[in-house]
Parts: structure tokens; sequence; C-alpha cells
């Protein structure tokens, strides 16, 4: 049995009687990585000095003092958005590709504040626009579970690196599904924090109204640890909410008695291939067997998500990404001869194509005549699909769906298509707009892919979210099952 299939519970009692070492677990994350990184391209960039640095430090403070980190010794994975101190980070994106930060994100502080140990960044789509992880400037990282297909995307190096055991937990960022559908099709588990629950300080923006930092791990106990450890009030976020945070491992209990589940039928309706409405409706029977009652219902607005993300998460890119000229840092362009030359030729040689569609879209859309049209219109939309969840949540405590229409497609399948490629968020999409919180959960096979189970829930109620998914996953047997390398 590998070091990273015990739980974070039971790795830190194994450090604590001594039976293993943070060095162990540090060797043991290089060493996969050495072994099948070729294989899945997950990691851009390592950080193996400074972890067997830190790893020799925290081994000679075992017993020897009352308290320890919550993540004590664990290695940790991070995408490669989340901005960290003297270890680069590239957005995956060429105009990033030397970008070495002068500063930590909050969630990166609050990770060596509970102890844990990075190992590297993660490979992604560049500035996290995409859902498969082929945007990357660099390189395409490939599901564990089948090297033909596609990790999910925008945190595929992060699903990707759990799912292959390379480190036992990792850090992703969700603008409109990019850390749970992922996490569906590598067969582990992703949660959405409440918008605010997680500071955003640090995190290279993408959409500020819609991004979230969130864990990605191997159990639902696993993923409650991580979220304990960045969640809070920051500073330094003025989107960061004032709302205290509750301890989500005591939230574990297993019982669901009298839960009111709602199953929303556009979930499960066009689009959604056999494979993934039959795979709800089977986790549904077992969440019924163990006390929960659930019921059909309507979120009317939910088929216009798409549509309304892409014109709001478009539009919020095409004012972030203006930082990016050439000018105070990332790449330049040595082929122009005038200011606005540089600008021009700066962002057209820096960005991919993927990211330059949606800054075309997002400006559009922001325009003087097209602005009430569409981006107004989005924001209108947005309004009445928060209210479809407000309405639902009134009668229900959680609602649950598949994550993903379908298993992960294949490398190549979609990436000419931007349309079906923007289709593969229509379940995960809506909760980003309405910003509450969400987890997807391993309750399947298709065709020998991971199929997902998606659990949403109330604003700041991820402790409901969690008491759902471990009942679940405490019950059956997916999360057990791994890809063979």
């Amino acid at each position: 049995m590998a070091l990273f299939d015990h739980k974070i519970s039971e790795l830190k009692q194994m450090l604590h009687r001594k039976e293993i070492s943070v060095s162990d677990l540090v060797d043991e994350s290089y060493k996969r990585i050495q072994e099948v990184d070729g294989k899945v391209e997950a990691f851009l960039t390592l950080d193996e000095e400074r972890a067997r640095e830190k790893a020799k430090q925290l081994d000679n403070e075992i017993g020897k003092k009352d308290t320890y980190g919550l993540l004590f010794g664990m290695p940790i994975g991070i995408k490669d958005n989340i901005v960290t101190k003297d270890l680069r980070t590239t957005c995956a994106s060429k105009i990033l590709e030397n970008f070495d930060p002068i500063y930590d994100a909050t969630v990166m502080r609050k990770l060596k504040e509970a102890e844990a140990i990075t190992i590297g960044k993660l490979n992604m789509d560049e500035f996290a626009m995409g859902s498969s992880t082929e945007t990357s400037a660099f390189k395409k990282t490939k599901n564990p579970w089948n090297l033909e297909a596609v990790p999910g995307g925008s945190s595929g190096g992060s699903a990707a690196a759990v799912s292959a055991g390379e480190v036992p937990f990792a850090l992703g960022s969700d603008t409109g599904g990019s850390i749970r559908q992922p996490a569906a099709f590598c067969g582990v588990v992703g949660l959405k924090p409440t918008y605010g629950r997680v500071s955003r300080f640090g995190l290279v923006a993408f959409a500020s109204s819609l991004d979230q930092i969130g864990p990605i791990t191997r159990t639902v106990e696993d993923n409650a640890y991580l979220l304990q450890v960045i969640s809070g009030l920051d500073p330094m976020d003025s989107t960061s909410a004032n709302v205290e945070v509750p301890d989500y491992i005591s939230a574990l209990t297993g019982d669901i008695k009298g839960l009111k589940i709602a199953v929303p039928k556009e979930y499960l309706g066009e689009g959604v291939s056999r494979e993934s409405r039959e795979s709800v409706l089977a986790a549904l029977k077992v969440l019924e067997g163990l006390g929960a009652e659930w019921e059909e219902v309507s979120l009317p607005h939910s088929k216009y998500g798409i549509a309304t993300y892409y014109l709001l998460a478009s539009s919020e890119a095409s004012a972030n990404l203006a930082r990016f000229d050439g000018v105070r840092y990332g790449y330049r362009s040595d082929n122009a001869e005038t200011l606005i030359d540089m600008y021009k030729q700066t962002r057209a040689e820096g960005f991919g194509n993927e990211v330059k569609r949606r800054i075309m879209l997002g400006t559009f859309a922001l325009s003087s005549g097209y602005y009430d049209a569409y981006y107004k219109k989005a924001q209108q939309v947005r309004t009445l699909i928060k209210k479809d969840f407000e309405d639902v949540f009134e009668k229900y405590d959680v609602i649950i769906g598949p994550t993903t229409p379908t298993p992960a497609f294949k490398i190549g399948e979609k990436i000419d298509d931007p349309l079906t490629m923007y289709a593969n968020d229509i379940l995960t999409i809506n909760v980003n707009l309405a910003g509450v919180p969400a987890i997807s959960v391993p309750c399947g096979f298709a065709n020998g892919l991971p199929l997902g189970l998606q659990i949403i829930g109330k604003h700041f109620d991820e402790s409901t979210v969690y008491r759902v998914a471990h009942a679940y996953e405490q019950a059956t047997d997916f999360h057990k099952q791994k890809p063979e390398l």
C-alpha cells in the first residue's frame, strides 16, 4: 500500500508514532513523479530542493513541540495560477513563462502556517481558460485513467496529479467548474467553496466575480482538512467574507437522516449521457438508504447559464488581462518599434488562441453600443439564476446532479470546436454564477473512465455539502479505485 493511499489523519498519526518521517512523504511524492509524470505531464515546475530542506526541518520538530500545524508535513501540489514566492508562476502562458513572484498568495501563507510542503506547480489551461488543459502553452496533461483522454480543466494538472498518486492533495481554482469537472474526469474529490470563503489574494485573476480557490483530494475527509486551513477573512481581499469558519472535520458524521435533496430535471435532461444519468439515480438510491429523501425540481433559468457565463467571464477577463502588456513584467516582444506596436506584438505573441478569443468576446460585450445588449443583460440573467437556487434552497438542504454530462473525452476531440467545448461546463457554471458551494465525488464509471456526482449547497454551508458527500463516500467504494499507470 502506497503512503498516499492513507488519509491525512492516518498519515499524521504515523508521523507522530514515528513510523514514517516527513522526508518519507516528500520522497514518495518525488519518486512517484519521476515514475509517472513522463506519461501524465501534470507538473510544470518542481520545488525539490526547498521541499526536502523543509522536510528535514519538520522531522527535527517531531516530538519536540506541543502543537503541530493541521497539515504538518503533508506534500501538496499548487495550480500554476496561484502566486508562490520565488517559485515560478506561469498560468501556463508564454506571456508569464519567466515570472518569479516576490510574494505569496494568502492560501500559500496559510498552507505554510499549517506546515504543509509545496512539491511544485501544476499544469492548467492558459489563464484557466479551457475545460481540458489543452490550451496550456507548455504541455498537454493526460488523464491517468486513460492517457488518450483529457483530465478536464482548467485544473487538469491538479486533478491528474492527485489521481496518479503524485501528491495526496492539490489546490485548484474554479471559475465555471474548473475544480469539479477535472475532479469528476479523474475520479477524485473536488470542492468549489462559496464565493468569498477563501481569499483570492494572489490568485491570478480570470473572472474576479466567479473565481474561487479550492481543494482537490482523494477523500472527502482530506478535502475538509484542506478547506479548514485555507478558509477565512483576509484583509488583502475585499471580496473575502467575514463569516465564521466552522469545524468542517467534525461535520463528517455520516448522518443524513431526514435530509431533503432536490434533483433538477434540467440536470438529467438533454445532452446528459445515459451513464451519467444512471450513476446519479444509483447514488440517490444509496442516499435514500441512508435516510435522505429526494424530489425532482426545476431550475428554469439554468439553460441560459452558458451564454451568461461566457459573456460575463470574458468581459471580466478582457479587463483583468489588460495588465499583461509587456511593460512591467512577463514576456515582451522584440519586434516592436513603437509603444502601441509593443502592446500589440507582445499580446499577439504571448497569448494563446483561446485567451485571445475570450479577450475579444469580452471587449466586444463591454464596448459602447453593445454593453446594454450583452453585458447588462447577462448580469440580469445571472440574478435570475441565483434566484432559482434561493427558491429551491428554501425547501431543500442540497441539490444533486451529475458533475459532467459525459466522462472524459479524447485529447484533440473538441479543442477545435469552442461551442462544443464550452458545453462541457453546462452543469457546473450556474454554481459559480450563484456563488454557492459545490463538491464533486466519484460515483461510477463509463467505459473505464470515472463519473462524478455533484452536491450543491447553500451559501457558506460547506458543512452540509461535506456531510452528504462523506456519507455517500462511506457507503460506496468508487473513491478507493485507482488508475493503473
